[in-house]
């Protein structure tokens, strides 16, 4: 393992954390149900697969779900998803669709499936989950852009507000996924038409879950899943040593070595569509300042984050996309960093250090800085930046949230946020730029309204030509860029690992959507 390179105060979190590790692992037996091999036994014998999690959640109603729990437990599932290894889309429920001008579409559904229920999916049961997710949420409303919905039999016709080439593409989305809004409690039972059929949930705790026998794709060879939630890095990798689960996602990434020398433990790492990001509140009036944001971006020492928090299970991100895509810009010209850079730009937004404190016209440069657990090297990242931001004078307040997408979107007295966001699930930018950039993004937490960068997204929703997206994508992500709205730290990779002498055909997926399917089996 690499030796850390950075003070010893940046890990002082961590180091609280680790000091409970003996009292979180007493909980697990509570968090997570019995050890693998007693929790087979309690099935009777059955083929049992123990899958912990890093994210809770105490709601599973898949319409607002921010963790997409029922989708990447197996209860549900979407019109369409994404082949990640052509970047395209690819059918799923729906067998096929048209839609020529980019407005008007006709969606031709599989008709050999029921839900969980027993009840068929037909064009009605599709059109009424459809509307209740544009009902349920705003961010569907506003990514889908549906103006009508028609259902004949296995048919359904859809019409846009106007003309929006990629809306298949925004079905993949697992807020879209299709249930039976017959049944009365979708926010603790939904029922979909996945491969597994839930049969109890713990809120905060964990699933557990039952083969469907009539899944339309071929029943699993599983009998049951518990999905279970730990958002302790540390307690996670020691579940799995200890035997207590099968399959742990993102486990310490301190603990790899000890786990790779375990000869039953597989250990996978993929490179993913995800980005660690300081998130900026341009609403603030220091942050309204460009020559600020420039500061602290400035401040952050993306390589030795690469280096000493995730000992290289990442890549430097020099903005939102991995430099792999096709639609990602070339930077050739990489802004200035570090802390004299830092100081340089705050001295153009008028700041001076005086009496060890940057300040302006004699009020102190500060920042609240959010941060969550749940992603074991964010409120580490935080600790790094708040104390090379001391270095230059400025007093950096961290403050833990539980759930970051709905604290920022419900409170403005925050700064800056680390926070992690997909950027490329669909395959394609739109998503991520229309979320995070555009006026009504869903996740548009920095309150940027930009009429240029607008225009920018606005057009490229309308564009239907893979190199023309291409170009307009490269536009905004330059704008955003150029104008420091966001800071991008890293490219985390995906780190699974599980019992490889149970677990079988266990696939780590790049968009992070796909994990308990009816190919999963034990040996």
């Amino acid at each position: 393992m690499r030796k850390m390179k950075i003070n010893n105060k940046h890990f002082f979190w961590k180091g609280l954390f680790k000091g409970a590790v003996l009292a979180v692992c007493l909980g697990l037996l509570g968090a997570c149900g019995q050890s693998s091999t007693g929790t087979t036994a309690s099935k009777n014998g059955d083929k049992h697969v123990h899958f912990l999690y890093n994210f809770s959640t105490n709601s599973l109603d898949p319409h607002v779900d921010s963790s997409y729990v029922p989708l990447r437990a197996g209860i549900t599932e979407t019109l369409v998803r994404l082949d990640e290894k052509k970047l395209t889309i690819a059918p799923w429920l729906a067998k096929s669709w048209e839609g020529e001008d980019g407005q008007n579409w006709t969606i031709h559904l599989r008709e050999n499936i029921t839900f969980q229920n027993g009840r068929k999916m037909d064009a009605n049961a599709v059109k009424a989950s459809l509307e209740r997710a544009l009902k349920e949420s705003k961010a569907v409303q506003n990514a889908l852009k549906i103006s009508s919905i028609e259902a004949d039999g296995y048919t359904l016709h859809i019409t846009n507000t106007e003309p929006f080439p990629e809306f298949i593409s925004e079905l993949v989305n697992p807020n879209v996924s299709i249930i039976d809004v017959t049944e009365k409690d979708i926010v603790n039972k939904p029922v979909g038409t996945g491969p597994f059929t839930l049969t109890s949930f713990v809120p905060g705790s964990k699933l557990d879950l039952e083969r469907y026998d009539d899944y339309w794709d071929g029943a699993s060879k599983l009998d049951s899943v518990t999905f279970s939630f730990n958002e302790d890095a540390n307690a996670r990798s020691l579940a799995l040593q200890s035997g207590q689960v099968d399959i742990v996602y993102r486990p310490e990434v301190e603990s790899l070595e000890t786990l790779q020398a375990e000869p039953h433990i597989k250990v996978e790492s993929t490179e993913t569509f995800r980005v660690h990001q300081m998130t900026m509140n341009m609403q603030r009036e220091s942050l309204k300042d460009v020559h600020v944001r420039r500061a602290v971006d400035a401040l952050i020492d993306r390589q030795e984050i690469v280096d000493t928090i995730l000992l290289g299970y990442g890549e430097v991100a020099e903005g939102p996309f991995l430099p792999s895509l096709p639609f990602a810009p070339k930077y050739e010209k990489q802004p200035q960093s570090g802390s004299e850079a830092a100081v340089q730009y705050l001295q153009k937004a008028g700041y001076t250090l005086k009496d060890g404190k940057m300040q302006k016209d004699g009020k102190p440069l500060q920042f609240t800085l959010l941060t969550y657990s749940a992603r074991a090297d964010l409120p580490l990242i935080a600790q790094v930046f708040q104390s090379d931001a001391k270095r230059i004078g400025i007093d950096v307040k961290i403050q833990q949230i539980e759930i970051p997408e709905e604290y920022m979107a419900s409170n403005r007295d925050w700064d800056l946020a680390t926070y992690s966001n997909l950027t490329a699930p669909r395959g394609d930018a739109g998503y991520y730029l229309n979320a995070t950039y555009h006026p009504k993004g869903a996740l548009n937490f920095s309150g940027a309204e930009e009429p240029e960068l607008t225009k920018i997204i606005d057009k490229l929703n309308q564009t239907v030509g893979q190199k023309e997206r291409a170009v307009l994508a490269e536009q905004a992500a330059d704008y955003v860029h150029d104008n420091a709205i966001n800071s991008f730290v890293l490219h985390p990779s995906t780190i699974v690992a599980y019992n490889n002498e149970k677990v079988k055909n266990w696939v780590t997926t790049r968009s992070e959507y796909y994990m308990i399917t009816n190919q999963l089996d034990v040996k």
